[in-house]
């Protein structure tokens, strides 16, 4: 793309409906266990971004063949628990999920493998999975500083047993030790030490993992997990609708007005980022929930108090929308959001005040009060979220300009012609 994107507000309200692209977190979620299976799956509705390129490129590194089979379908050959290749050296750009899932993965393997990234990447921690690894027989070290990336993995097999992990960083950790754990030699048990963050996505990795025939058990608080060395079993598996890219085109209707209707998503989604519209909800919009889709239309926007734990991935989304709300709007309970592609909070306390917010930032969220509104280059911090979500300001303040728009193609390469076209509905 261009090196800034000038967004083109709305000339009437709202009328659309849209099906985003597949689900980055099940698209990764669903090739690492097929990779791990016996036999052959067959993936339908994948993500094609820049995040799954590089976990299709790193399996590929492994040795496990992962073919096309259509515009959104892949073939992945399973390895049976037996990762093909003895070395290799990985490089996984800036994304957390191929980093943490493919460094529990290679230590099922024998061999000597590395992880690095970009330099973000090497800012962003993983030595607590290092640490649980290691507890379960693993021999993981973290070459960066404060437990960061690049990452080395001696591999010979993982023997299992029990660890614990601490829930306050990244639930990626978790899923990350929960789908090498049906490969291991023997049963694993993992406790969560703290709050864990992000539950939602912790529930979406036991479900993918049941569907290739694994048969983890957790606890109501998922706070402890069993994991018998299980294996998994190639199948059909169709992906969902991304949750996270569906909220920038309902927190559209409730910017502009009007109504926008996403299909392919419902409560009883397997991503808990379809909660981003209760928040919408008690900002004023209305939201009709169906049995294959969820259609929110634009309201008089208040503020509101919001605990986004569980859905931080939207709370940038929240943010954009807070800015056209009568009242102040508080965010809490996103700390982690810190060691992201980018700071979350920091960088976009700054952006929003560079929009015409007042914003005091707390360590684990932030409070927005609108003010009057003005146009601004609207910096994105090589953060797909933070591009997507701030170009939504644009759609009712005139000259709001995205730069770097392209980095939304870590997991949504063609987010701004869709939505062009939304306008356009």
């Amino acid at each position: 793309m261009t090196a800034s994107y000038a967004v083109q507000p709305a000339t009437a309200p709202l009328n659309a409906t849209i099906r985003p692209p597949g689900s980055k977190s099940i698209t990764n979620r669903a090739l690492v266990c097929a990779a791990l299976a016996e036999g052959q799956s067959r993936l339908s509705g994948v993500l094609h971004s820049d995040d799954t390129r590089v976990m299709i490129e790193g399996l590929g590194k492994l040795g496990i063949g992962v073919t096309a089979d259509g515009p959104t379908s892949l073939v992945v050959s399973g390895c049976g628990g037996q990762i093909p290749a003895l070395e290799a050296d990985l490089f996984i750009g800036n994304s957390g999920t191929t980093i943490r899932f493919l460094t529990a993965m290679v230590t099922l393997g024998h061999g000597a493998f590395r992880l690095d990234g970009v330099p973000r990447m090497r800012e962003r921690p993983i030595g607590d999975l290092a640490d649980a690894l290691n507890t379960l027989g693993a021999t993981v070290r973290c070459e960066g500083d404060s437990g960061c990336p690049p990452v080395s993995v001696h591999a010979n097999g993982l023997p299992g047993g029990e660890a614990t992990v601490r829930g306050d960083i990244s639930s990626q950790f978790l899923s990350g030790l929960m789908m090498a754990a049906a490969g291991a030699e023997g049963e694993v048990s993992l406790g969560v030490v703290g709050e864990l963050v992000s539950k939602p996505y912790v529930a979406m990795t036991l479900e993918v993992m049941r569907s290739f025939g694994a048969s983890p058990s957790a606890d109501n608080q998922l706070a402890s997990f069993t994991i018998p060395a299980s294996g998994y079993r190639g199948c059909d598996y169709e992906i969902e609708p991304d949750a996270s890219a569906a909220s920038y085109f309902w927190a559209a209707a409730a910017i502009v007005g009007g109504t926008v209707k996403v299909e392919g998503l419902s409560v009883d989604a397997l991503q808990g980022d379809v909660g981003v519209v209760d928040c919408l909800e008690s900002m004023g919009c209305h939201v009709q929930r169906d049995a294959n889709s969820i259609t929110v239309t634009g309201g008089k926007l208040r503020g509101a108090e919001l605990n986004m734990n569980a859905i931080s991935d939207t709370a940038q989304t929240i943010a954009a929308v807070a800015l056209f709300a009568e009242g102040p709007t508080t965010i809490t309970g996103i700390g982690h959001n810190r060691h992201k592609e980018t700071d979350r909070i920091a960088d976009l306390a700054t952006e929003l005040r560079r929009l015409g917010a007042a914003v005091d930032e707390h360590e684990d969220g932030m409070t927005i009060t609108p003010g009057p509104l003005r146009s601004a280059q609207v910096q994105t911090y090589d953060d797909h979220r933070m591009a997507m979500s701030l170009a939504l300001v644009g759609l009712k303040q005139p000259g709001v300009v995205i730069l770097d728009p392209g980095c939304t193609s870590k997991t949504y390469p063609e987010y701004f012609r869709d939505l062009e076209t939304l306008l356009q509905s």
